[in-house]
C-alpha cells in the first residue's frame, strides 16, 4: 500500500522524486494559466514563469491533464508534475474537494514507478487535505496479485495489500502531503481516516478483481472472517446446511446449480455508546453466468464483478470499525454462484423465501434480487434504524444513468434524499430514482405470491419494488444499484482504475458517520 505522510517541509526543500502542483485555467475574464495555491515555491523556482512554461508545452489546465517537466535549480525534487484543476475558482471561493481528489488521483497514476512524491496542491481546510490524500491513495492502486509469480487471493484481498509486481513498475510508494499541519489533531485525524477508508476501498477492489476460480462464496467468507478477527468484528457464516435449516430459499435457489455452495455472512460492529443501528446488505454473486437463462457471449466475461455490492458492504463495515464510529453497523453478505447445471433452478420453479413468501422464477438471470431478499428479511428481524442494500442489480440502471453514477431508491423520500446528498458530498455521482406503484402489478404471478420479473421497461425500478416487498414493516430502507460504476472497463481516469472501483463505500461510511453524530435524526 502507498504510504501517506504529512510534512512540514516546504515545496522547495523537501527531498522527493517528484513534486505535484496544480495548474488551472484563469477565472472568468482572464486568459492563460495560473498556478494554484500550494505551488508558489515551485513557481518561484521557475522565476515566476511556471504557467508560461506549461502553456508553451501545450498544457491547458483541463481537469486531470498531467504535464511533467524537469525541475530547475532551487528545488530538491528532480521532476515537477503539473496537474490540471479545470477553471480556477472566483475570488473568495475555493477548489471543490472532488476536483482535488481527482487531480491527486491523476497525479498518483502518472507517478507509477516513483518512490516518493510531494503533493503541493491547494489546502484551505482539513477537508481539502483529506480529499487529496484519498485521491492519491486511490489513484496509486494497482491489482498485481496474479502477475509475475504472485500468489493471487492469499496475497492481496485477504490482507488488503497488493502483492509485489515483480518487474512491473510499482505504484507510487509514498505520498508526502504539504500544507497539512501534521501537529494539528484535526489534520492527523483526517489523514488517519483517509488511510483507513482507502485501504478498505482498495481491498474491495482486490476482491472484485479476483477471478471467480479463486473468489467463490466459501473463500469470500474466509476473507470476511479473517478481517473480522483482525478488527474485532463478530462474524457468523451460514453454510449450505445452515441455510437449508433456516429456510433461506432465495440464496439456496440461486446457488443450487453451482459446485461451490452459497453462504450468508453476518459481520457485526458494535460501539458501547451507540444509540443507532444500521444494516448494510450486499449482493455477492461471485460469478453470474445467468444460470439456465444463460447470458450470451459478450455479457459474461466480467461477471466476476457481480459481488461488488457485498465487497462494498464488507469494506464499509470494516472501515466503521477502524474509525471507531459510535453507531452499530451490521453487514450481510449474500454470497452465491449462479451457474447452469442439472441441479440449477429452472425458469418456472417456485422458491419459498426466508420470509415465507413464494416467488416464481421467470428468469434465472434475475438472481441478485433473490439472494438480497433473504438477507433483507433476516436483517429486518433485528429492527435496525435503517437498511441499505447495495448491488450490481440491473442492466436497466446502466441504460438509465450510464456507467459513472448509481441509482438510489427508498421507501422514504427524505432518506433517499439524504443518501443522494451524502453521495454527492463524498464525490460519488448518483441520482434518486422512484418506486412507481403501477409497476408492482407486473410482478403478479398466477402460481406464487409474486414473480421475480415484471415489466421490461423500468426494469431497475421493478427490481427495487421487488426488494421492497421483503423489508420489515416500519423499517426505513434504501436500495443502491451500482451496476454502472462498480466495474470500469475503460481507461483509468482521476482516482478510478480499470476494473473494480469500490463504488458506494464512501457513501456508506459517511452515512454511518452521519448516523453516529445524530445528523440523520
Amino acid at each position: 500500500m502507498t504510504a501517506l505522510t504529512l510534512s512540514t517541509a516546504g515545496a522547495a526543500t523537501l527531498r522527493a522524486d517528484a513534486i505535484v502542483v496544480g495548474v488551472a485555467k484563469s477565472p472568468k475574464g482572464g486568459s492563460g494559466l495560473v498556478v494554484a495555491p500550494g505551488g508558489e515555491a515551485v513557481d518561484k523556482a521557475f522565476g515566476g514563469k511556471l504557467a508560461t512554461v506549461l502553456e508553451t508545452l501545450g498544457a491547458s489546465g483541463a481537469e486531470g491533464e498531467v504535464t511533467k517537466l524537469p525541475a530547475p535549480s532551487g528545488l530538491k525534487a528532480p521532476v515537477v508534475l503539473a496537474v490540471g484543476l479545470g477553471a480556477a475558482p472566483e475570488k473568495d471561493e475555493t477548489y471543490q474537494a472532488e476536483t482535488l481528489r481527482r487531480a491527486a488521483g491523476s497525479a498518483a497514476r502518472a507517478l507509477t514507478g516513483t518512490k516518493k512524491a510531494a503533493f503541493a496542491l491547494p489546502i484551505e481546510a482539513t477537508e481539502d487535505a483529506e480529499a487529496i490524500a484519498e485521491g492519491a491513495l486511490l489513484g496509486a492502486y494497482a491489482f498485481t496479485a496474479y502477475q509475475d509469480g504472485n500468489g493471487g487471493l492469499s496475497a492481496s484481498a485477504k490482507t488488503g495489500k497488493n502483492a509485489k509486481a515483480g518487474d512491473k513498475k510499482q505504484p507510487l510508494a509514498e505520498v508526502a502531503l504539504l500544507g497539512a499541519k501534521p501537529r494539528d489533531k484535526a489534520y492527523k485525524a483526517a489523514a488517519e481516516r483517509a488511510i483507513a477508508l482507502t485501504e478498505e476501498i482498495n481491498r474491495a477492489r482486490d476482491l472484485i478483481n479476483t477471478p471467480p476460480n479463486d473468489l467463490y462464496p466459501e473463500s469470500f467468507a474466509a476473507v470476511a472472517a479473517a478481517a473480522g478477527k483482525e478488527h474485532g468484528l463478530k462474524v457468523q457464516i451460514l453454510d449450505e446446511k445452515a441455510l437449508v435449516k433456516g429456510g433461506y430459499g432465495g440464496i439456496l435457489g440461486v446457488g443450487q446449480g453451482a459446485a461451490n455452495g452459497p453462504r450468508l455472512v453476518k459481520l457485526v460492529y458494535t460501539h458501547p455508546q451507540a444509540e443507532k443501528s444500521l444494516a448494510y446488505v450486499g449482493k455477492g454473486i461471485t460469478y453470474d453466468s445467468g444460470g439456465i437463462s444463460l447470458k450470451p457471449a459478450g455479457h459474461n466475461e466480467t461477471m466476476k464483478c457481480d459481488m461488488s455490492g457485498a465487497a462494498t458492504v464488507f469494506a464499509a463495515v470494516v472501515t466503521a470499525a477502524r474509525l471507531g464510529l459510535k453507531v452499530n453497523v451490521t453487514g450481510w453478505l449474500a454470497l452465491a454462484e449462479n451457474m447452469p447445471s442439472g441441479t440449477a433452478t429452472r425458469p418456472g420453479d417456485v422458491l419459498r423465501m426466508y420470509s415465507g413468501t413464494t416467488v416464481e422464477v421467470l428468469n434465472t438471470d434475475a438472481e441478485g434480487r433473490l439472494v438480497l431478499a433473504d438477507a433483507i428479511s433476516k436483517a429486518s428481524e433485528e429492527n435496525p434504524d435503517a437498511i441499505v442494500d447495495v448491488a450490481t442489480l440491473t442492466g436497466a440502471m446502466v441504460l438509465a444513468l450510464g456507467y459513472r453514477r448509481f441509482g438510489i431508491m427508498a421507501n422514504d423520500d427524505a432518506f433517499r434524499t439524504s443518501i443522494h446528498e451524502i453521495a454527492e458530498e463524498v464525490g460519488e455521482d448518483s441520482w434518486p430514482m422512484p418506486l412507481p406503484a403501477d409497476l408492482r402489478k407486473g410482478m403478479d404471478s398466477p402460481t406464487a405470491d409474486l414473480a421475480n420479473m415484471g415489466e421490461r421497461m423500468g426494469g431497475g425500478l421493478v427490481a427495487g419494488l421487488f426488494l421492497k416487498e421483503f423489508v420489515g414493516e416500519g423499517i426505513t430502507w434504501a436500495h443502491i444499484d451500482i451496476a454502472g460504476p462498480a466495474f470500469h472497463e475503460g481507461a483509468p481516469y482521476g482516482y478510478t482504475p480499470k476494473g473494480g472501483t469500490g463504488s458506494a463505500v464512501r457513501t456508506l461510511v459517511r452515512l454511518a458517520e452521519r448516523t453516529a453524530s445524530g445528523d440523520l435524526g
